[in-house]
């Protein structure tokens, strides 16, 4: 038994079948090291990776968070700023009616109206329309841009532009309007001369579905087209 063990514990030598399984498993195992060293890398690196695309997606993500905000706080502010020109009207009746209506306003700001309303989503019309329909479109919150001989081309294309992108709004010629453009909501009016006047675009903010919309969410298509 005692030299058995001695003969077991003693080095395999070169060049024998010992050594050459030893060199096999010493490879294998350094092979084996390499590999795990090398997936610890990889796992390194795509968690890195993913640590700065997730940093950049959250502050992608509070950037545009914060833009809105600044954009819908912006908005609410200039609802509530005053604008200077315009006048205003209450206790206007809402009576629907077959009739034509005299209205003591030109253009109108309210008052009894055609069942129907005109179309008003973006609806640029180029010719006149009928007053009791565009008057039922100013009681659903739409603002609608007139203009008479005196608005000049630009001014008409500039208008049309603005009114085409948004919704519940509508614009018609109106050739005995006193003024050269006027914009008109429920019970609210401005006359300006030029369609760069600041005030059109605080008037569309203010209006456009505002505070004086008398049926809040009523449709603004499918009305008459004229």
């Amino acid at each position: 038994m005692g030299s058995a063990s001695k003969q077991s514990n003693k080095a395999a030598k070169p060049g024998s079948r010992q050594a050459e399984q030893n060199d096999r498993r010493a490879r294998i195992a350094a092979l084996r090291a390499e590999e795990q060293r090398r997936e610890r890398r990889n796992k390194f690196l795509a968690f890195g990776i993913a640590g700065v695309l997730i940093a950049g997606m959250a502050g992608t993500g509070i950037y545009l968070a914060l833009d809105a905000k600044d954009k819908h706080d912006a908005k609410v502010s200039a609802a509530k700023a005053p604008i200077e020109g315009v006048k205003t009207w209450d206790k206007l009746s809402r009576n629907h009616v077959q009739t034509p209506v005299t209205y003591p306003q030109t253009p109108p700001v309210g008052g009894d109206h055609n069942p129907v309303w005109l179309n008003c989503m973006g609806t640029v019309y180029d010719k006149p329309q009928q007053n009791e329909n565009a008057v039922h479109s100013l009681e659903h919150g739409a603002v609608w841009v007139t203009y008479n001989a005196k608005a000049t081309p630009d001014d008409i294309k500039t208008l049309s532009a603005r009114v085409q992108k948004t919704p519940y709004s509508l614009m018609s010629p109106y050739p005995t309007e006193p003024g050269t453009i006027t914009l008109t909501a429920w019970g609210t009016q401005l006359i300006v001369d030029k369609a760069d006047d600041p005030r059109v675009a605080q008037f569309f903010t203010k209006y456009v579905q505002g505070p004086q919309t008398q049926e809040p969410g009523a449709s603004c298509s499918t009305g008459a087209m004229g």
